[in-house]
C-alpha cells in the first residue's frame, strides 16, 4: 500500500519593522520621554478638522448678526434708495460718505445694540455690553475680522482644544466690550474685534509659555503682529471701538498664561509645510514645561482684579474721557473722509412741497431731501452728517 504523502507547511517568520510614529501621534508623556518637540506652532489645518467647531460657531453667529443688522438698516426703504450697491435692495449699504466701512447707519447700529454714551450712562442699558461684541460696522470690518478670527482661532483650537479657545474668546469679548464702555463717546461703536485681539494675546502668551516647543518663533510673532496691526488701524475708523481691542488683548494675554499651559496633542500627520517644523530634539523637563503654578496664579489674580474693576466702573457709570482728553484719538482719528465728533448737534427741519430741508444749527449747512416720510433716527443720522 502506497504511503500517503505528508503535507508540510513551511512558515517563514520575517521581522517586521514597526511603522514609525510621528510626533503629532504621541502623547505628551511619550514626547517628554523621547525629548522631542511635538509639533509646529501653526500646523496645517487639515490635521485637526474635527476640533474647529467652536470658532466655526462664532463665525456663523457673526454672519447672522450682520445679516440681521442689515435687515434692520433697510437702506432701500429708510434712506429712499440713496444707498451704495442698490442692486442688493434691502441689504444695500449706506453711502461711503456716511459709513466708510460699507455698512449700516448709526441709528441701525443703535437699534441692534451698539455702544453709545447716551444709552449706557443716561439710560443704563448695560445689556449693550453683551450685544456689541456680536456687531460689525460694515463689510470691510466683517471680512477683515472674520478672516483673522478664522486663521488665528482655528490654529488655537488645533493647538489647545475647543474648550480653552472658547473660554478665552468669550472672556476677551466681554472684557473688551466692558473696557470700551468706559471710554465710550456719544457716537455708535461696536466691539466685535475685542475677541479677536483676545485670541491674538492668548496666542502670544501660549507661544511664550511653550517657547521650547516650537521653532521659527520669530515668524509666528511677525504673523501675529501683522494681524494685530492691521486690525488696530481699522479700529481708528468710525464705528469700530479700539478700546475693546485693547481690553480684549490684555484679557486674552493673561488668560493665555492661565489656560494655555500645555498644547493639545492628538492624531495627525507630519507637519511639513506649516510655518513651523517640529523635527528638532531638545531636552525638556516635565517640571519646567507643565508646572508653573506661580505664573498661572499671578496671571489669574491680575485678570480677576482687572475684570472686576472694569465691571464695577461700568456699573457706576464711570466715563474715562472726562479725565483723558486725548484718549479719543486712540479710538478714532478724524480725516477729511470722516468725522469723529461726538458733540450733540441739532438740525432745523422745514417741509415745503413734499421736500424736507435739514439745516444744521451749529454751522448753517443744509440739505434738501426729495421726500418727507423719514424716521426720527434717520433725521439724526443725516443731521450728524450735515453738521460734521
Amino acid at each position: 500500500m502506497a504511503e500517503t504523502p505528508k503535507l508540510q507547511t513551511h512558515i517563514e517568520m520575517k521581522h517586521v519593522q514597526p511603522h514609525p510614529r510621528f510626533s503629532a501621534e504621541l502623547t505628551a508623556e511619550e514626547l517628554l520621554r523621547e525629548q522631542r518637540i511635538p509639533f509646529p506652532f501653526f500646523r496645517p489645518l487639515s490635521q485637526r478638522k474635527e476640533n474647529t467647531w467652536v470658532i466655526s460657531l462664532f463665525v456663523i453667529l457673526h454672519l447672522i448678526a450682520f445679516a440681521a443688522t442689515m435687515i434692520v438698516n433697510d437702506c432701500w426703504g429708510n434712506s429712499h434708495a440713496q444707498c451704495a450697491l442698490k442692486q442688493l435692495g434691502r441689504f444695500s449699504f449706506q453711502p461711503l460718505s456716511e459709513n466708510p466701512l460699507l455698512g449700516p447707519s448709526s441709528s441701525a447700529l443703535d437699534t441692534v445694540g451698539a455702544l453709545r454714551l447716551r444709552y449706557l450712562v443716561k439710560d443704563h442699558q448695560l445689556w449693550r455690553i453683551f450685544t456689541s461684541p456680536c456687531l460689525h460696522a460694515g463689510v470691510f470690518h466683517l471680512l477683515v475680522n472674520i478672516i483673522s478670527v478664522v486663521f488665528v482661532g482655528l490654529h488655537m483650537e488645533q493647538e489647545f482644544g475647543p474648550l480653552r479657545t472658547g473660554v478665552i474668546y468669550i472672556l476677551s469679548a466681554l472684557t473688551g466690550s466692558s473696557v470700551a464702555a468706559l471710554f465710550v463717546q456719544d457716537r455708535s461703536s461696536v466691539a466685535s474685534s475685542g475677541a479677536l485681539f483676545g485670541l491674538l494675546g492668548a496666542m502670544i502668551s501660549g507661544l511664550i509659555w511653550n517657547w521650547k516647543f516650537y521653532t521659527k518663533k520669530l515668524a509666528a510673532i511677525l504673523v501675529l503682529f501683522t494681524i494685530l496691526t492691521s486690525n488696530a488701524i481699522l479700529g481708528l475708523m468710525p464705528y469700530v471701538n479700539n478700546f475693546s481691542n485693547i481690553g480684549g488683548f490684555i484679557s486674552g494675554f493673561l488668560a493665555g498664561f492661565v489656560l494655555l499651559f500645555k498644547p493639545q496633542v492628538g492624531l495627525g500627520y507630519p507637519a511639513k509645510g506649516g510655518i513651523f517644523d517640529y523635527n528638532v530634539k531638545r531636552p525638556l523637563k516635565l517640571k519646567q514645561k507643565f508646572d508653573k503654578p506661580v505664573l498661572r496664579s499671578v496671571s489669574l489674580v491680575i485678570f480677576t482684579l482687572i475684570f472686576a474693576g472694569v465691571v464695577v466702573a461700568v456699573v457706576e457709570g464711570v466715563n474715562v474721557n472726562r479725565y483723558c482728553s486725548w484718549c479719543r484719538y486712540i479710538d478714532c482719528v478724524p480725516i477729511k473722509w470722516w468725522s469723529c465728533s461726538d458733540k450733540t448737534v441739532t438740525c432745523e427741519t422745514m417741509i415745503n412741497l413734499e421736500q424736507l430741508t435739514l439745516t444744521c444749527s451749529n454751522n448753517g449747512n443744509f440739505r434738501v431731501l426729495p421726500f418727507t416720510n423719514i424716521s426720527q433716527g434717520r433725521i439724526h443720522d443725516l443731521c450728524d452728517l450735515i453738521c460734521s
